[in-house]
């Protein structure tokens, strides 16, 4: 991200991991299906099931689970500096939104009880446009109320401290 003459970074993070964790879930599930598939796939072929067949079929489809779940979640990169509020998202394409900070007209904070145990949370700032309403969701973030802290830097000054919080 460019920064504008005067502009500095108050907040900068990623997706947090616990917020991937359900995308993990279901995929140690695709996982053993992988290797379900293999045993039976290898017992037709061989009148047997190949442990090695199963084995290189569970680590494919980990190494697979686990490369895809970094990518999820570096591939999105929330900024707010003392002017803007910057998502981009996407690591071959990319798609940037942003808007001036003053153009913020709420910000709330979800979390379900499972958020609330990883200590994740969605912010959604209502962005005010001429032509309609535009929402900018951090979703997966931890510590929401220290995203809303540090947009409230943004907006009233004070200390700026870059790692975010």
């Amino acid at each position: 991200m460019d920064l504008l003459e005067g502009e500095e970074i108050i907040f900068r993070g990623h997706p947090s991991w616990r917020a991937v964790l359900r995308f993990y879930a279901v995929g140690v599930v695709l996982v053993i299906l992988a290797g379900a598939v293999a045993a039976a796939a290898s017992q037709v072929a061989e009148d047997e099931v190949k442990a090695g067949w199963v084995v290189l079929a569970l680590l494919v489809a980990l190494a697979v689970l686990l490369v895809a779940g970094f990518l999820k979640r570096a591939a999105t990169e929330y900024v707010i500096t003392t002017r803007r509020l910057h998502i981009r998202r996407g690591l071959l394409s990319r798609r940037t939104e942003q808007t001036r900070i003053e153009r913020i007209q709420n910000i709330n904070t979800s979390q379900s009880p499972l958020e609330r145990l990883l200590r994740v949370g969605t912010v959604d700032f209502d962005v005010a446009s001429d032509e309609r309403q535009d929402l900018f969701r951090f979703a997966g973030v931890a510590d929401p109320q220290g995203v809303v802290r540090a947009l409230d830097r943004a907006l009233h000054g004070g200390d700026v401290d870059p790692s975010g919080l």
